[in-house]
């Protein structure tokens, strides 16, 4: 068994501490607990079970956020809805990702983070330039590896969508742009793009899909830009991967 950094046990910890994600935590380990796999199978599984998780803890969310409005920290629960859905969404991606990597699912030298700055030259992996006008990433979490002198490896860039009615056409811009950039075409002199990375990132897609969208023909399309996609659901799909694929997915392109 894997022993978690002092870096990433800070990581698991804060996130059981957040009190919105209190709920979404104790159904993960209650889903591993009833699971008739070994504890190894179990946390694996939670990947695909992560929109019914989020659905199941929106009662208590919602009771959260009533509390907050009456004590006068927030006005709108609406409003405040919206990034904690975001929010739970990545918190549970992360938190079922370092259980799955104490666990041995997940190559040791293997991280991830929602915090770009810090990974290793991330800046020139991020950066495109168009007509020296930086263009970035939607990006959500990084998986990236380390050498052994901790320098960066190889990285995926995750975009995160709870649902794709918004922005659904503009999570995958910034890979066309980067494809284009890398390629010797008339497009890349005619808007003067450059790039030059440390490394070149894998660019992944993953969605919880709460309002069964994924069938819609203009969002399916949408998948086939990117590196891989993944959904955190039950589905049968030959054109999106369940989120349960990913730990052997990034063992396999991130070594």
């Amino acid at each position: 068994m894997y022993e978690l950094t002092k870096a990433e046990r800070k990581i698991l910890d804060g996130i059981k501490k957040k009190p919105y994600m209190k709920k979404t935590i104790d159904l993960i380990e209650s889903f591993v607990r009833q699971s008739k796999r070994k504890p190894q199978a179990a946390y694996k599984n939670v990947f695909d079970e992560i929109c019914r998780i989020l659905y199941e803890a929106k009662d208590y969310v919602d009771s959260y956020l009533a509390d907050r409005k009456i004590k006068g920290v927030i006005r709108d629960e609406k409003q405040a809805m919206k990034p904690i859905a975001g929010n739970s969404f990545s918190q549970a991606i992360i938190y079922t990702f370092l259980k799955n990597k104490e666990l041995g699912n997940i190559n040791t030298n293997i991280f991830i983070t929602s915090k770009p700055a810090s990974v290793p030259s991330f800046d020139t992996i991020a950066v495109i330039n168009v007509d020296n006008e930086a263009q970035k990433p939607d990006c959500d979490l990084v998986i990236y590896s380390l050498n052994e002198d901790a320098s960066l490896k190889k990285c995926m860039i995750l975009s995160l969508k709870t649902s794709l009615r918004e922005r659904a056409g503009q999570t995958y811009k910034w890979k066309l742009l980067m494809e284009i950039a890398m390629s010797d075409c008339a497009i890349k002199e005619k808007y003067h793009i450059s790039y030059n990375p440390a490394t070149i990132p894998l660019v992944c897609f993953a969605t919880v899909n709460f309002y069964d969208e994924i069938n819609n023909p203009q969002h399916r399309g949408m998948f086939k830009f990117f590196d891989r996609s993944f959904i955190a659901k039950k589905v049968d799909a030959d054109f999106i991967t369940k989120m349960s694929c990913l730990p052997d997915y990034i063992n396999e392109v991130l070594l």
